[in-house]
């Protein structure tokens, strides 16, 4: 079988003590206590993930970029 290669973009973030590593093609993270191991995990999340999902599910994130949004809310 002739395996595919993707690239997905990530953003990590630390929440707590903890980093979270989250893939914006798809609804996929993890979490570790670095920034490599939230990306190791974040990895290892995304193949088990696409065993059971095809790639074509993924959206295509070209050029993300951070925004802080300041929001009012009761």
């Amino acid at each position: 079988m002739i395996m595919k290669q993707s690239t997905y973009q990530t953003v990590v973030y630390q929440e707590g003590s903890y980093y979270v590593a989250q893939c914006l093609n798809v609804d996929v993270s993890s979490f570790g206590t670095s920034p490599d191991e939230a990306l190791l995990n974040l990895h290892e999340a995304l193949e088990l993930y696409f065993e059971d999902t095809t790639t074509s599910m993924a959206s295509d994130v070209k050029t993300p970029s951070l925004h802080t949004l300041r929001l009012n809310h009761a």
